[in-house]
């Protein structure tokens, strides 16, 4: 008797869609309704449209494969759509909060209806490997909007909100910042692997790298604050010269959600109103920052050739896995991701499992890190989606690594996330690196 392969798909697939999908409810479930509505900034989104567009973009792939679909709403759909001109005309981004309807309740009731719509398809639709990559790429577009949901959250609530679940940081015994030498020559960089990954992690190519130094961890905030104390924010040679106008029009003087207290620098996030943590890694800085900082130290930020083969190069076996301890998934004494449910970042030195072969720590969680690397596509490069990554392709930087917000299955050495020079409210930090 042999088995239809159609059929062994369907199983996982739906697996998989329910445990997304109950994710993305488990992060609002503590939320009051007047929550749903407000956007705190124009770069940000209402909780509310984060859980009808996790569903709308559904029927798009839906639509995609299925000629004949119909989708739910065309108040919905404008409402929802957050960029995809193939759709129709999206509705204005920072315009999102003002609008009343549709309601969270009827929001909500979409949701329901389009878990019930995906469902089906999965179960009586044709599935071919187009099909089921398009699906895919549904959860992992989900779980990039739960991060940017996390970060919603904190702008909106930060030490308010309640989640569902909560684990203790473990303090640890300080560790000293050290780097270590990598050697260059011709790297294969690329994903490599053999389940999901963006169209933008492909195709594999070599790049040629001299050989160069990069830190074990990422930079901590005492170090940081060596740069804040030592004038850095009011030194333009530091500073690229965007970089400058931004901090003075902006009035930057420490990343963001920093405030001095009583004279002692405080951050106001997840855990709270609280002292600086020396020990954790510096949080919501900007390219520029990050490079501004480098400039001062007499070092730079990596190429993400440089930080992939860091992160997953093994020189002794001469191979390259798909995460710096190996090719298993992540797991909660790896690296601090998501379901760690930390909200916030562990101080370095916390995952010695997760340590690359190269002797890198935290390359995998805790915060996205800077490098220097345009984000455009590899060389050979065929998108997957139109108006989905490609359609980014200038006047961004590469980041690397995930954050405390990243649920685990979305992350891997090779993932790309991409964000403006001036961007600073997500989980970013850096590294870095030195030429020999």
């Amino acid at each position: 008797m042999t088995t239809n392969p159609e059929l062994t798909e369907r199983k996982p697939l739906l697996e998989q869609f329910r445990e997304t999908r109950s994710r993305t409810l488990e992060l609002v479930k503590t939320l009051e309704k007047d929550d749903f509505v407000v956007q705190t900034a124009f770069f940000m989104s209402p909780p509310k449209w984060h859980v009808g567009h996790v569903s709308w973009i559904y029927e798009a792939i839906m639509s995609k494969l299925d000629k004949n679909y119909e989708f739910y709403s065309k108040e919905f759909s404008e409402y929802l759509n957050s960029y995809y001109q193939q759709f129709g005309v999206p509705h204005d981004k920072g315009l999102r909060g003002v609008i009343s309807r549709p309601t969270v309740d009827q929001i909500f009731q979409y949701f329901n209806t389009i878990n019930q719509r995906v469902e089906k398809f999965i179960e009586t639709q044709s599935l071919d490997k187009n099909a089921v990559r398009l699906i895919t790429m549904g959860f992992h577009h989900e779980c990039q909007h739960q991060e940017l949901l996390v970060y919603d959250l904190q702008h909106l609530l930060a030490e308010q909100y309640r989640p569902v679940k909560k684990n203790q940081i473990q303090k640890q015994n300080s560790v000293e910042q050290s780097s270590v030498q990598i050697n260059g020559g011709l790297y294969t960089m690329g994903f490599n692997g053999k389940k999901f990954c963006y169209d933008i992690e492909l195709p594999e190519h070599k790049v040629y790298l001299n050989n160069y130094k990069i830190d074990v961890f990422p930079i901590t905030n005492k170090q940081y604050l060596e740069f804040i104390e030592d004038g850095g924010y009011e030194t333009y040679k530091y500073w690229l010269s965007d970089g400058w106008e931004k901090v003075k029009d902006n009035k930057w003087n420490a990343p963001m959600y920093w405030e001095k207290v009583n004279g002692k620098w405080n951050v106001r996030d997840f855990l709270g109103i609280r002292e600086i943590n020396p020990n954790e890694p510096v949080c919501h800085v900007s390219f520029y920052e990050a490079d501004a900082y480098c400039k001062w130290a007499g070092k730079r930020l990596p190429t993400e050739a440089e930080w992939e083969k860091a992160a997953c190069w093994n020189e002794s076996k001469q191979e390259k896995t798909i995460f710096p301890w190996g090719n298993e998934q992540p797991t909660e004494n790896k690296a601090n991701l998501l379901e760690s449910y930390h909200w916030g970042c562990t101080e370095i030195g916390t995952y010695p499992e997760g340590i690359s072969s190269s002797g890198c720590q935290q390359m995998i969680g805790d915060i996205w890190e800077w490098t220097s690397s345009e984000f455009t596509g590899y060389p050979g490069f065929k998108t997957g989606f139109d108006e989905y990554n490609d359609k980014w392709f200038t006047n961004q930087k590469v980041l690397r690594g995930g954050s405390f917000g990243t649920p685990k299955m979305s992350i891997r050495g090779s993932y790309r996330n991409f964000f403006r020079l001036d961007e600073r409210w997500l989980f970013s930090g850096f590294r870095c690196a030195e030429d020999i």
